[in-house]
């Protein structure tokens, strides 16, 4: 999904970074509200960073200018919601292209909107509408991470397709070919990502359920008891 230095047209370079930077400064008035107003927070937000940095560094060869792996955003975006999410992972994303070649800085603002807001967005909105419907916070879990995942390729590959359309088909044309090169990596990876999601934050649940019930992941069991 890193789309790597150079890559982009410097015209799309700069738009995913005019469309990244006002959610980017958003995220980071949330995130000194957040450590203010819950400092105990502070520990699990250390491990959504290095959760996404972890995962996302397990990188695998696929389209050209760029690659497959998990992103890890999930889970940031499962506790600390989108905004937040998208600071973490411009961090993620800003250390790798700096010190391990993976991504670039041109390319940075192309990165951070697909990985740092549009995934994190998903995922929230799917764990969202899967507490509501009931069915389970490991399932809601799973699916968020998972549907979070795609959603960051299906966005790399529209961003690869504006770019580089086809001369034959176009646009269109050219974002269902860096789709489904990206499908058949991603979809596994994808599912991985949720199991591996999943049991982190039952872990988490297991030892700081306190955190999470503050953050509203999971319903307070004094709430339930009272209503």
């Amino acid at each position: 999904m890193h789309i790597m230095e150079g890559f982009l047209p410097p015209m799309w370079a700069l738009f995913w970074f005019v469309m990244s930077i006002p959610v980017v400064a958003y995220g980071l008035v949330q995130l000194n509200k957040l450590v203010k107003e819950k400092p105990e927070t502070k520990s699990l937000l250390a491990v959504a960073g290095a959760f996404a940095f972890v995962l996302s560094a397990l990188k695998l060869p696929s389209v050209t200018g760029s690659c497959s792996h998990p992103t890890g955003t999930g889970l940031g975006a499962i506790c600390f919601g989108p905004a937040i999410t998208s600071v973490l992972a411009t961090v993620v994303l800003l250390y790798q292209a700096l010190f391990l070649a993976h991504g670039g800085l041109t390319t940075l603002g192309a990165n951070i909107f697909s990985m740092g807001i549009v995934g994190p967005v998903v995922a929230y909105v799917v764990f969202k509408a899967c507490k509501k419907a009931n069915i389970g916070l490991m399932p809601a879990v799973f699916l968020a991470a998972a549907l979070g995942d795609w959603a960051t390729y299906v966005t790399t590959s529209v961003q690869l397709a504006v770019a580089f359309p086809t001369a034959l088909g176009g646009t269109f044309a050219s974002f269902k070919i860096f789709a489904t090169i990206f499908a058949v990596t991603q979809v596994p990876l994808a599912i991985a990502e949720g199991i591996v999601t999943a049991l982190i934050v039952n872990y988490i649940s297991q030892v700081r359920v306190d955190v999470l019930e503050q953050l509203k992941v999971i319903v307070s069991s004094k709430a339930v008891s009272t209503s």
